[in-house]
């Protein structure tokens, strides 16, 4: 709290809900890596889950501005994935399966622009 005011009451309810939501599906992703993988290529792809937290806050900040559209976009793309993988992430990649990256690729697109659309 500051000055008797919680530190969240000043953002829209909107924004908190992308966070949250990007943050369920950012866990989602890990959850399915951790359940579809195992030994080396289990580590490597939780590496760079895990880093592109980092990524998410630093990129925005380096630019000066564009948090919101970016935890749209990458909210938009861990549902999308798991929409499309079915909860199973490393389906995308198995067989190189083409089909299911354009799927995730138009889904993530249309998710997108809806949610910016709807939310700015």
């Amino acid at each position: 709290m500051l000055n008797g005011v919680g530190l969240l009451n000043e953002y829209p309810a909107t924004v908190l809900a992308v966070w949250v939501l990007s943050a369920a599906g950012w866990g989602a992703v890990a959850g399915g890596l951790c359940r579809g993988l195992s030994g080396y290529t289990r580590r490597l792809a939780l590496l760079a889950h895990v880093l592109t937290l980092p990524a998410v806050v630093l990129f925005p900040s380096i630019l000066g501005f564009g948090f919101l559209y970016l935890s749209i976009a990458v909210a938009a793309e861990w549902w999308a994935l798991i929409l499309v993988t079915r909860g199973r992430p490393e389906r995308l990649v198995l067989r190189g399966d083409l089909r299911r990256l354009a799927a995730w690729l138009a889904l993530t697109a249309a998710a997108t622009m809806i949610t910016t659309s709807m939310i700015l």
